[in-house]
């Protein structure tokens, strides 16, 4: 993969994962509304329109991805992932941090969970899959660390706040895991090894292949954005890279 600079903004790069799941993020209203439409964010719509945009910023250190959009009705970490961006723009960062805030633009788009039909997070171990090109790009990047942040509905799996791990093979996301939860409250739900529960989670691909992931979860009914959920996924996020120094 090679990354390329983007006019106005010296220190962020980006590239594509895919260009097959291109979408205009803008069409969402709910999701819409609830960004700040500066140059930056309006660039990162721009890039979306293409396919899945991953972008760069800082080098050296840990190399760590902040991942949202899995599932394109999930609103709050998409918004928060773009504001995060958007926060780090301009910090001297000792790490390198890898956005990306949607992970299938068509179906945030289109604001449904699925992207053609298919859940990204039960397919991230199905080879050429949208979320198994995520997992390639991780591998390929040699990314150190994954934070995947998603949003739950009530009565809905897990249907409350919380912050997914395992202790096998990966052991450091129960680690990671153990401190966001205990930093921000969201609830620990620890498994014992990797994909035990089900298959496809880019969480558990990732921890069965050797990178501690977790995922992060906000309350928030589908496809729309409820108060504080936004601000809640944020502070996750911000919890997962402080585990790190950031």
């Amino acid at each position: 993969m090679v990354f390329k600079k983007i006019e106005g903004f010296d220190n962020l790069e980006f590239d594509y994962i895919s260009n097959f799941s291109g979408g205009y993020i803008s069409r969402n209203a709910n999701l819409l509304e609830q960004l700040e439409l500066n140059g930056l964010t309006q660039l990162i719509l721009e890039k979306s329109v293409f396919g899945t945009p991953i972008f760069k910023l800082g080098t050296g250190g840990n190399k760590i991805l902040i991942l949202s959009g899995i599932h394109g009705n999930e609103l709050p970490p998409q918004i928060a992932n773009v504001k995060l961006l958007n926060n780090l723009i301009n910090a001297y960062l000792f790490n390198t941090i890898y956005f990306i805030p949607f992970a299938a633009p068509k179906s945030t788009m289109m604001n449904e969970r699925t992207f053609n039909s298919m859940d990204l997070n039960r397919s991230a171990h199905i080879k050429n899959s949208l979320s198994n090109l995520i997992i390639q790009k991780i591998e390929e990047l040699d990314i150190n660390f994954v934070g995947d942040f998603h949003s739950t509905a009530r009565n809905s799996t897990p249907g409350f706040e919380s912050i997914f791990s395992s202790k096998s093979p990966s052991p450091e996301s129960f680690l990671m895991a153990n401190y966001v939860s205990r930093d921000v409250g969201s609830k620990l739900i620890p498994f014992d090894y990797a994909g035990s529960s089900y298959k496809g989670a880019i969480e558990d691909v990732c921890n069965l292949k050797g990178i501690p992931s977790i995922t992060a979860e906000v309350l928030c009914p589908f496809a729309s954005v409820g108060k504080g959920t936004v601000e809640k996924s944020y502070l996750q996020m911000e919890s997962f890279l402080s585990y790190f120094g950031i």
